[in-house]
């Protein structure tokens, strides 16, 4: 009995903080025994020792994955949403977006804030489903109101969108105000940009706009940056998301982290079967690194 409890303590230890992977040789025996007995928690416990090579096991994606997928069989949320992320990367699996989405639908159903947010943002970019801005809606909205940051993020962006049947404004900037307050590094600067160039003096953004564009053309990375995020969303300039990706790349070949910080987000929610989103983000993301 003492020793099912503390398993079921290391259990629900390991699965609210996943980055802590200390586990004794005994212990790690311990959860590989009751996962071979069908206990779901151990079965996540010991996925997670194979993902990442903890407790005397050596790294193995394919037997992660094998035991995240039977602790997700009986409805465990957090594995469903693991699996979810494996299918994504193909890491373990062969890469599928489809049945991704649907691990994560399984999950999300199940209140996984995680998951909701991960499905949401498959249905902004239409990655592994059919786009559906409303079902990107619900999802966001249900992480959202969890207070996952992201989610309000993501939110507050899509409640901005220039021709959604829902477009609202006003709301949008409470989500991204939410988002902000609890230091989500996106909404933070979004909500500055909005802040430095005066959201509501249409007027005034367009008498800057020659003056922006001609500091751009001459190579101003902050004035490129600038450029882009007025392009990206709208205000100051007609929505123009090629003109948008254009001045990001150009502020960003010059060392300027939120517009390589930007390209990355960009790229990661546009994440498909396109090759080319995904090497695009692994070579910003390493240029951030190495900045």
């Amino acid at each position: 009995m003492k020793k099912q409890l503390k398993l079921a303590v290391m259990a629900m230890l390991m699965i609210a903080t996943v980055e802590s992977h200390a586990m004794t040789a005994d212990e790690a025996k311990m959860v590989a025994n009751a996962a071979v007995r069908g206990s779901a928690s151990s079965q996540v416990l010991l996925a997670v020792m194979y993902r990442h090579g903890d407790g005397g096991y050596a790294k193995n994606d394919q037997l992660a994955a094998y035991w995240f997928e039977q602790a997700a069989q009986q409805g465990n949320p957090y594995a469903q949403m693991a699996l979810g992320d494996l299918y994504e990367q193909g890491a373990g699996v062969n890469k599928n977006l489809k049945v991704a989405a649907d691990w994560r639908e399984k999950a999300a159903k199940r209140g996984n804030v995680q998951a909701q947010l991960k499905l949401g943002q498959m249905y902004l970019s239409g990655s592994g489903v059919v786009k559906d801005l409303n079902k990107a809606e619900y999802w966001l909205k249900r992480a959202a109101i969890e207070g996952n940051s992201e989610a309000q993020f993501e939110l507050g962006k899509l409640y901005r969108t220039e021709g959604w049947k829902k477009h609202d404004p006003d709301l949008g900037n409470s989500w991204l105000a939410k988002s902000a307050a609890q230091g989500y590094e996106g909404a933070v600067e979004f909500v500055h940009f909005f802040e430095h160039i005066g959201l509501q003096l249409k007027e005034d953004l367009s008498q800057r706009a020659p003056q922006l564009h001609k500091l751009a053309a001459d190579g101003d990375a902050e004035a490129q940056y600038q450029l882009a995020m007025r392009y990206e969303h709208g205000v100051g300039e007609k929505q123009d998301y090629a003109q948008a990706m254009y001045w990001f790349k150009q502020a960003a070949n010059q060392g300027h982290v939120k517009a390589i910080k930007s390209l990355i987000h960009i790229y990661q929610q546009g994440l498909d079967d396109n090759p080319v989103s995904m090497v695009q983000a692994q070579y910003w993301q390493n240029k951030l690194d190495n900045h």
